[in-house]
């Protein structure tokens, strides 16, 4: 009879929500989803099985904030950083973008800027991964439909403290560190 699953994990000791016990179990995965939650899985009823050792076994993980690509380019930060995520549990991550400095160290529209993190992403993450971005211009407002149509972007985070306080402290350089232009003042 052919095998019914892609993998099995057995023996493993699976953590569940609202659950008191941790249960020794193997874990059955087809088609890239759980499939079987079992005692005793038979090797032969799956395609691959590998012995898990009583390890723990936990549902996957959401990191809502991640920073990457802020101190170094983001297609060498994304390997490492999301490698780093997968070994602690997480299986998604969110990450924090923007215009300005670090990231891209660009300015302008979200709809120029999202190409770039896109193509630079691509093929560098271990999990799964969506941006969160911080929209920094007045103009990257007026983008949050586009980015949430064409990119998918499902969060924002509004600063409400850059003008004389920041990132680092009080400040006089803010629109230097956003890499916007100064905003006119009124006359007298």
């Amino acid at each position: 009879m052919a095998p019914t699953l892609d993998l099995v994990v057995k023996n493993v000791r699976v953590v569940r929500p609202n659950r008191r016990s941790v249960d020794l179990l193997d874990v059955g995965i087809r088609d890239g989803k759980f499939a079987r939650l079992a005692p005793d899985t038979r090797p032969e009823d799956a395609k691959q099985a590998f012995d898990g050792g009583g390890l723990l076994a936990f549902p996957g993980l959401v990191d809502a904030h991640m920073h990457v690509g802020i101190y170094q380019s983001l297609e060498q930060d994304a390997p490492s950083e999301s490698r780093a995520a997968a070994m602690g549990g997480v299986t998604t991550s969110l990450n924090y973008m923007r215009t300005g400095q670090y990231y891209l160290n660009r300015t302008g529209s979200y709809r120029e800027f999202m190409p770039e993190v896109m193509r630079l992403s691509a093929g560098n993450f271990w999990v799964d991964y969506a941006y969160h971005m911080a929209p920094i211009e007045g103009r990257h407002v007026d983008e949050m439909g586009l980015l949430l149509d064409d990119w998918g972007v499902p969060s924002y985070k509004i600063f409400m403290f850059y003008g004389g306080y920041g990132l680092h402290g009080k400040s006089d350089s803010q629109n230097e560190f956003l890499m916007i232009g100064r905003r006119p003042t009124k006359a007298a």
